[in-house]
C-alpha cells in the first residue's frame, strides 16, 4: 500500500520532490497549451476529417439549438479570463516561495487531467460525437469534484482558475452538450425538461455559497447563467428559459456579493451554526493567503 500511495499522483502531499515538481511543470504547461490551442482553433475553424457532421464550436451551438444554447461572446470572455488566470497558476509552479510551489503541485494532477479531458471533449464535440463528449464531461466533473472536496483550502488565486472556474463550466457543459445529445431537442418534452433542469444551476451554486462561502463558484455560475439567458433571449426557442436563466443569474450574483463583500472587507460572517474556525478551515476564500 505504501508503494501505491507513493506512486498515486492524486494523493495529497505536504511536500513534493524536485523531480515531481519539474514533472508537474512540464506536463502542466504542455496540457494547458494543448487545451488552449484546440479551444482557439475550433472556435475559429471546423475539423476537416471524418464523415460526421463537422462544425466549429459555436457553429455546433447555433446549429443544434436547445434549451441550453449559449451566448458565444459571454462564454468566450469567460474562457479568455480563465486561461489568463491559469497562467498565474502555472507561474506558481516556478515561484521562489516553497509554499506556493507545493500548493500548486498538489493540484497539478487534477489540473493536467482536466486539460486532457477538455481537449478530448472539444475534439469529440466539433465532430458531433455528443454521446462520447458527454461521457468525457461526466468523467471530468468527477475529477474536478474530487479536486474541490479534497483541496478546497487554497487561496483564491489558485482556487478560481484551477478548481471552481473549470468545475462551474463542466457542470453547465453537461447540460449544454447533453441537450444536443438527446433525440428531438426541440420537442415540448425537451423544453419542459430544460425549464426544470436549469434550476439545478441555482441549487448547485447555492450549495457552494452557503456551505463553503465560495463566491468564485457563485460568480462563475452566474456568468454562465447569463450566457444561457442571452442565448435563449435571442433564440426565443423556449419562452420561459431566458427568464429563468436571468432570475438564476440575479439570485446567484446577489448571494455571491453577500459573501464576497464581507470577505474582501474583513467582516465575513457565518452562514451556518459551525464555528468560525471550522469555516476558515473549509473555505478557501475568506482571506488572501
Amino acid at each position: 500500500m505504501d508503494r501505491v500511495h507513493a506512486w498515486n499522483p492524486f494523493v495529497r502531499r505536504e511536500a513534493h520532490s524536485t523531480v515531481s515538481i519539474n514533472t508537474y511543470r512540464i506536463l502542466t504547461i504542455a496540457s494547458w497549451l494543448l487545451a488552449l490551442i484546440v479551444s482557439v482553433y475550433y472556435v475559429l475553424h471546423a475539423p476537416h476529417d471524418g464523415f460526421t457532421i463537422r462544425k466549429s464550436i459555436w457553429d455546433q451551438n447555433y446549429l443544434h439549438r436547445t434549451a441550453f444554447t449559449l451566448n458565444s461572446t459571454i462564454v468566450d470572455v469567460y474562457w479568455i479570463v480563465l486561461f489568463i488566470l491559469q497562467v498565474g497558476y502555472v507561474g506558481h509552479l516556478f515561484s521562489k516561495n516553497a509554499d506556493h510551489v507545493n500548493a500548486a503541485a498538489s493540484l497539478g494532477s487534477h489540473f493536467i487531467l482536466n486539460n486532457l479531458f477538455h481537449f478530448a471533449f472539444v475534439m469529440l464535440f466539433v465532430r458531433s460525437h455528443f454521446i462520447w463528449a458527454e461521457l468525457i464531461l461526466v468523467l471530468n466533473f468527477l475529477n474536478l469534484s474530487s479536486l474541490y472536496f479534497r483541496h478546497n483550502t487554497y487561496p483564491r488565486f489558485i482556487h478560481l482558475p484551477v478548481v471552481s472556474g473549470p468545475l462551474a463550466w463542466t457542470f453547465v457543459a453537461i447540460y449544454w452538450n447533453g441537450a444536443m445529445m438527446v433525440p428531438h431537442p426541440h420537442s415540448l418534452v425537451a423544453r419542459i425538461f430544460g425549464n426544470i433542469f436549469i434550476w439545478s444551476l441555482l441549487a448547485y451554486g447555492g450549495f457552494f455559497i452557503v456551505v463553503y462561502k465560495d463566491y468564485t463558484m457563485g460568480f462563475s455560475l452566474s456568468v454562465l447563467a447569463a450566457a444561457i439567458g442571452v442565448g435563449q433571449f435571442f433564440d426565443k426557442l423556449v419562452a420561459f428559459q431566458w427568464i429563468f436563466a436571468f432570475t438564476i443569474m440575479a439570485v446567484l450574483f446577489v448571494s455571491t456579493a453577500a459573501i464576497a463583500v464581507p470577505a474582501w472587507t474583513g467582516r465575513e460572517y457565518s452562514w451556518s451554526s459551525r464555528t468560525r474556525t471550522s469555516d476558515q478551515e473549509r473555505a478557501p476564500l475568506l482571506a488572501d493567503n
